[in-house]
């Protein structure tokens, strides 16, 4: 599966129907989570009979095409999932209980409620919100597709407009040739990563540059008068600079992952938990302008496409061992080199970032097969096979970023 994204272009009237069909599903789900609520216990079917009942109740539900109120059914279901299933682990701190949404920012349809012209630069949205025609403007070239493959559309309001985005059932991978070489990565705060052979890559540190204007235009918000149109106007200027940051970021993540999965047949990462790690305030802040989740999702994303093998490992004790003898060496975040008593000196990163590759050596009997040609001179050939890797090339769904 791949997601295909295009910025649509309209007129205001059609800009404002799509908003009251996003509120509509918006409606639609809050509906069904205080439904479960009140009735705790129902299941998805009692849940998609009272989307029913609120079809036939309210005129503007109705007037949303049924699929698209049966995705907003699905999405109060799967917070719903969700609940349970960190309930039922035992997951702890909270349990993400099913809360009330106040600003959705899309819709989504099935395979009915919208049709493509013969040139496929337009869409139309058939049901009776008044949307109509939308003119797609992007790269994508959606006659390479045959319309059964597109399984969903979705609106999407942002900062900078509206956009479309098809979920197409497409195979995505490509045939690479191996390289023979294995690398690990520690990520870090100074530099964006340290791999296992001494390279380091330049933190962007994308927040901390734009800082200055994003406190000029919320200076800007907090003047205006709340409820007035500059007070809008300004808020989206606001949201304008935070969207143009996240892209930078987002963009960066992926080209480097890119970058790493094309030039190595096994990546080997750290297992982080970035919202444990998040809560420290000293550091939340530059951790989660690192953008750390994202470079894990492109390489693990990369990782199928290339037939690569990706490897997440305990983090644990990486920083501190000494990847020459073994032992545990106690650092401190300000001690930036590694000194052991068996006289190896390391710069701390180059040193975790060894430790990192060790350990995805030592595991890779569970996330894949490596197969050795005797006649190959070393060359390493992997296989994709095994029960975490067939998890992760069934999560990774993304083709162009959000």
């Amino acid at each position: 599966m791949i997601v295909l994204e295009f910025k649509a272009k309209g007129k205001t009237t059609q800009y404002a129907a799509i908003d009251e069909a996003i509120k509509t599903a918006q409606f639609v789900r809050n509906k069904v989570i205080r439904f479960w609520m009140d009735n705790r216990g129902v299941g998805q079917k009692e849940l998609y009979r009272h989307n029913t009942a609120l079809r036939a109740e309210f005129s503007f539900v109705k007037a949303l095409n049924s699929h698209a109120c049966q995705v907003a059914v699905e999405r109060a279901y799967s917070a719903i999932a969700r609940f349970y299933s960190n309930c039922k682990k035992s997951i702890p701190g909270k349990k993400e209980y099913p809360t009330f949404k106040k600003n959705c920012r899309s819709v989504e349809y099935k395979t009915s409620g919208w049709s493509l012209s013969e040139t496929r630069k337009q869409i139309t949205f058939t049901d009776k919100k008044g949307i109509g025609s939308l003119k797609l403007k992007g790269t994508w070239d959606l006659n390479y597709y045959q319309l059964e493959q597109i399984k969903r559309v979705r609106l999407v309001r942002r900062a900078d407009g509206y956009y479309v985005q098809f979920l197409v059932d497409a195979d995505n991978k490509v045939d690479t040739q191996l390289t023979g070489k294995i690398i690990g990565l520690d990520v870090g705060i100074k530099e964006f990563y340290t791999d296992s052979n001494g390279h380091t890559q330049p933190n962007p540190k994308f927040y901390r540059t734009g800082e200055k204007r994003l406190k000029f235009q919320q200076r800007r918000v907090s003047r205006k008068k709340k409820g007035s149109i500059n007070r809008r106007k300004a808020i989206n200027r606001l949201g304008r600079v935070h969207l143009k940051i996240s892209r930078q970021r987002e963009e960066h993540a992926k080209r480097v992952a890119r970058c790493v999965c094309q030039s190595n047949d096994l990546i080997a990462y750290e297992d982080l938990r970035i919202k444990n790690l998040a809560k420290n305030h000293c550091l939340a802040k530059s951790i989660n302008d690192a953008g750390w989740y994202q470079f894990r999702k492109w390489l693990e994303y990369f990782g199928v496409k290339f037939g690569k093998i990706t490897v997440a490992v305990n983090p644990a004790y990486t920083s501190q061992n000494c990847s020459s003898c073994g032992i545990v060496v106690k650092k401190s975040l300000s001690m930036r080199t590694h000194i052991c008593q068996c006289g190896f000196t390391l710069d701390r990163d180059w040193n975790a970032a060894i430790n990192i590759l060790k350990l995805a050596l030592s595991t890779t009997g569970h996330v894949g097969t490596w197969v050795t040609d005797p006649n190959a001179s070393g060359d390493l050939a992997s296989t994709l096979i095994g029960a975490i890797l067939s998890k992760q090339a069934g999560s990774m769904n993304e083709e162009s970023p959000p």
